[in-house]
């Protein structure tokens, strides 16, 4: 019984943390749904380099930043300049909590993602892609 009780936990364990990892091509797929591919000159696999790139596919990863921001989600969208995370300064460029952002919809997340991109910059407002 205590073998079946750790096992189970185990499992449930294993499932919460696949979870937060969407799998490539079905992120393909909501990116193309969504109209990114191609969307300010950026293909289908720019974004999926950024998604991997920023987060390993991993839609509810936070990372605190040496300056005390957070970024947040797949894209790893930052809380001081794009959404509000209520805990530092924030311009909250994309009018958004940053709470949001970690939704397995994806919706809010790539919504501001677009308007990230449609700014000044594009894709180089990540500083880890080129």
């Amino acid at each position: 019984m205590t073998t079946l009780l750790l096992i189970s936990s185990v499992s449930c364990l294993v499932a919460v943390n696949q979870a937060s990892l969407i799998n490539r091509c079905d992120l393909a797929k909501v990116l193309h749904q969504e109209d990114l591919d191609g969307f300010e000159g950026y293909s289908l696999s720019d974004w999926l380099c950024l998604a991997f790139m920023e987060s390993e596919f991993n839609i509810t990863k936070v990372n605190e930043n040496t300056d005390g921001s957070f970024d947040y989600g797949i894209f790893q969208i930052n809380s001081h300049y794009w959404c509000n995370d209520y805990k530092s300064h924030t311009e909250n460029i994309c009018q958004v909590d940053c709470q949001e952002l970690l939704s397995p919809n994806l919706l809010s997340i790539i919504n501001c993602a677009k308007k990230i991109v449609s700014g000044t910059g594009g894709m180089k407002n990540w500083n880890r892609t080129t």
